[in-house]
């Protein structure tokens, strides 16, 4: 019984270790992509950032202009 038992031990333990093996190098493979997709989410989030001060700017001159239309048709409107 020993006889086949120890080989039968030495196959599972080495299934083991290559199981270990591939999983630690998915580990690593996972982490490196974790860590690409965090630089992927920040430079989005920066760019939104910039993106959302760009629309207020827009919505600031967009008021600025309208602003000064009004004052130029009310001009007119007082001529007429």
């Amino acid at each position: 019984m020993l006889d086949t038992a120890l080989p039968k031990l030495e196959q599972l333990i080495e299934q083991l270790i290559v199981k270990n093996t591939a999983l630690s190098q998915d580990v690593t493979r996972l982490s490196t992509q974790n860590e690409e997709l965090a630089s992927q989410v920040k430079q989005l989030e920066d760019d939104s950032e910039i993106l959302q001060l760009e629309a207020l700017e827009q919505e600031e001159k967009h008021a600025s202009t309208l602003s000064k239309i009004n004052a130029i048709v009310g001009r007119l409107e007082q001529e007429a």
